[in-house]
């Protein structure tokens, strides 16, 4: 399963969270160090909801960028 993940810089450091997984985020001082915790972090969220037997949600978020100039 793939999930999106959105990353988002603040003035001071970087974070991100997963729409289809209410309840991940995680902030990080670089983007680098971010993407590291997600990559870590939401295999470790996937599990803790198996465990704890709540369902895993299905990845539906779709993502698209578009050039604003042509918009």
């Amino acid at each position: 399963m793939k999930y999106v993940v959105i990353y988002e810089r603040a003035p001071n450091n970087w974070s991100a969270y997963v729409p289809d997984l209410p309840g991940y985020a995680a902030g990080a001082d670089t983007l680098d160090e971010l993407r590291e915790l997600v990559r870590e972090g939401v295999p470790f969220h996937l599990e803790g909801l198996r465990l704890a037997g709540e369902p895993v949600p299905e990845p539906t978020t779709i993502v698209e960028q578009i050039d604003a100039a042509l918009a």
